[in-house]
């Protein structure tokens, strides 16, 4: 299986320091969604690993959030592109769970749904946290400009060895080509 696993806010859709509270927030960024369809043409498992505090601060229940991922679902089915699953981290900061990226918890959950390991799997992501979690558990981190990206590279920290790529579509058009 070659699989992928993809941050959710700023790299396939808009981010926003006030959260993504709603279906109508969610708006995919541009040519993320054909990225994902491509994936799937090369014959790519799509996950995705996503931090959503939002739940955990109150500010959207997990009806909303389950709102959210079916019109992702029903977009990416209109390109020819699917995510295979969606995993998610409700919690807060506060919580100190073990699913919460940086913490690896996430990506575990991944190794496990999928029973392969994680050594060398493209995570791509748009913080820091997410290059953390990848490292983590030996998966290959890839960082993109958009969402968070520009102030993660601006930050310089933890970047050693990470390739950066303009958005989703970029990445992407590297993988396709060398897997």
């Amino acid at each position: 299986m070659q699989l992928v696993i993809l941050d959710r806010d700023g790299v396939i859709n808009e981010d926003s320091d006030e959260y993504i509270k709603s279906e109508d927030e969610f708006v995919p960024l541009p040519g993320s969604l054909a990225a994902i369809a491509r994936l799937n043409r090369a014959g790519y498992t799509v996950a995705v690993a996503s931090n959503q505090s939002g739940v955990g601060r109150g500010l959207f229940d997990l009806a909303t959030l389950e709102s959210m991922h079916a019109k992702l679902a029903r977009l990416l089915a209109a390109e020819g592109g699917e995510v295979d699953h969606i995993f998610y981290c409700p919690h807060t900061p506060e919580d100190a769970c073990e699913c919460r990226k940086p913490q690896p918890g996430l990506m575990r959950q991944i190794a496990e749904y999928y029973a392969v390991p994680l050594t060398g799997v493209p995570v791509i992501g748009d913080s820091l946290r997410d290059l953390e979690a990848a490292r983590a558990v030996g998966a290959r981190p890839i960082l993109v400009r958009t969402g968070k990206g520009e102030r993660t590279l601006a930050a310089g920290r933890g970047l050693e060895g990470v390739p950066v790529y303009a958005d989703l579509a970029a990445a992407v058009d590297e993988l396709v080509k060398s897997p």
